[in-house]
């Protein structure tokens, strides 16, 4: 199926300095199909609705479904890499990815639709840590900021045209074609994996911490649906609170099998690192901050302001390049100032455009509209190339693979925190004030005060972040 695989050092000398770009787009472009199956579906979810008849919790099994898979997937990435290697992994995640997307376009019932996207999640989460792991381990250190750059404009520029482009598709071809956007991607990057990605040199063989796995899983489980239930059951119910003890009862318990284990699923040492632990709580909230304004804004312009989807998409629509022009503009001031300074300028200014909403609230201008989104996702675009170097950078090699699984799954983790609060909480506030004449303005104005908070505290995370390496551990490349 595919052409013999060459070393590393053979493609390098046949292509050149060249290679590790080309080997950069390659990953990217498999890493951009994932995304896509991300951020373009939920265009489809009322046309899914009609057809079978389901309502909004039913439906968004599909949702919840492919979040879980996605999260839990990441967790064994870093043995599957030491098992069989970069090529055969890369190449696996984007042949199910592409079958699990066409299955999903001829599904014939909604369990069917869920499989596909289980599937899907699946392969997206092995995805999203390799391309870290190509920055860090082709480039040097005075390139890595420019190839993450690189690396984080496709997933950035992803989000923004997707739901435009799903939606079309959804609009004249039914909800089955958002299934098949994607499909083009998978292609471009088993054709050029298959070229491009070097033979899979061998890597310590170590047994697969099951116990561990099932013990993070079940926690993470836990936490996913408990938090998506938020917004249904409420804070302070039952299951809130069966879900709570659940989760911290499973992570008591793998965390005290990690610390006994001779090959445990995450090895604790590497948070023995400040610069690593403060990273990946920074990851977490940059994933709240993102995805909690992503939900929020939208539903503001519309919900709050009275705008047409037409009118909100266009308003977005500055902000979206802004991201798109700065991400590769803090590539390069990565490498050429400390990339914790550029990640705190970030937060910075991601953290307060929110501000501008909660104070302005239903006074808000169009132009002053556009002007706080597009702060913020400059800031946005600042953030994600520089913390994963800062995170990342002073590790050994051996420890790279596992260190970007954890960093990933903190951002994809705090994603689902970030949507699910944001959720609740301005729901919460519109019944405190739904007898105040601008109650709805108020709760939307205190659910970006939430947003801005948190983000703006995970800047204190990152002052704290230092270069002392961890203890070393043997975690394999």
């Amino acid at each position: 199926m595919f052409p013999r695989a060459l070393s590393l050092d053979a493609l390098s000398q046949r292509h050149g300095s060249r290679y590790k770009w080309l080997l950069l787009i390659t990953v990217a472009i498999g890493t951009i199909a994932g995304v896509l199956a991300t951020s373009a579906f939920n265009v489809a979810v009322t046309a899914l609705s009609r057809q079978f008849g389901l309502g909004h919790d039913q439906v968004q099994w599909a949702v919840t479904g492919f979040m879980a898979a996605m999260t839990l997937s990441m967790l064994p990435t870093s043995w599957l890499l030491d098992r069989i290697g970069f090529r055969r992994l890369f190449l696996a995640a984007v042949v199910v990815l592409s079958m699990a997307s066409v299955a999903g376009s001829l599904a014939q019932s909604f369990a069917e639709v869920v499989l596909a996207r289980v599937l899907q999640g699946a392969a997206a989460g092995v995805l999203q840590p390799l391309g870290t792991l190509v920055v860090l381990r082709l480039f040097p250190p005075h390139m890595q900021g420019r190839a993450s750059g690189l690396l984080t404009l496709g997933l950035v520029i992803t989000p923004a045209v997707a739901p435009a482009f799903g939606g079309v598709l959804v609009d004249h071809f039914g909800w089955a074609a958002i299934f098949l956007l994607n499909t083009p991607f998978c292609l471009a990057a088993l054709a050029l994996g298959g070229w491009l990605l070097p033979a899979p040199s061998p890597g310590p063989q170590h047994p697969f911490d099951w116990t561990g796995a099932l013990l993070l899983s079940l926690a993470t489980l836990a936490v996913v649906d408990g938090v998506t239930r938020l917004h249904r059951d409420g804070a302070l119910s039952v299951g809130t609170a069966v879900h709570a003890g659940l989760t911290l009862l499973t992570l008591a318990a793998f965390l005290r099998h990690a610390r006994r284990s001779p090959a445990p699923l995450i090895h604790l040492n590497l948070f023995s690192s400040r610069t690593f632990t403060m990273g990946s709580i920074v990851s977490f909230t940059y994933g709240f901050g993102l995805y909690g304004s992503t939900y929020l804004i939208p539903v503001f312009l519309q919900s709050a302001l009275g705008y047409s989807a037409t009118a909100a998409g266009n308003a977005l629509i500055p902000s979206g390049i802004a991201l798109v022009l700065s991400t590769p503009l803090a590539g390069r001031l990565t490498d050429q100032y400390p990339p914790k300074a550029v990640a705190i300028a970030g937060l910075l200014l991601f953290g307060g455009s929110f501000f501008a909403f909660y104070a302005l609230g239903q006074h808000i201008g169009y132009a002053t509209l556009i002007a706080a989104t597009v702060v913020g996702r400059i800031g946005l675009g600042m953030i994600l190339p520089a913390l994963n170097l800062a995170t990342l950078r002073h590790l050994a090699p051996h420890q790279l693979a596992q260190s970007s699984v954890i960093v990933t799954y903190a951002r994809q983790l705090g994603g689902v925190f970030g949507i699910a609060m944001t959720a609740v909480f301005v729901e919460w506030r519109e019944g405190a004030y739904q007898h105040h004449a601008d109650g709805i303005f108020t709760a939307y104005g205190q659910g970006f005060f939430l947003l801005g908070a948190v983000v703006l505290a995970a800047m204190l995370a990152a002052l704290l972040m230092r270069g002392r390496p961890p203890a070393a551990v043997q975690t394999g490349a």
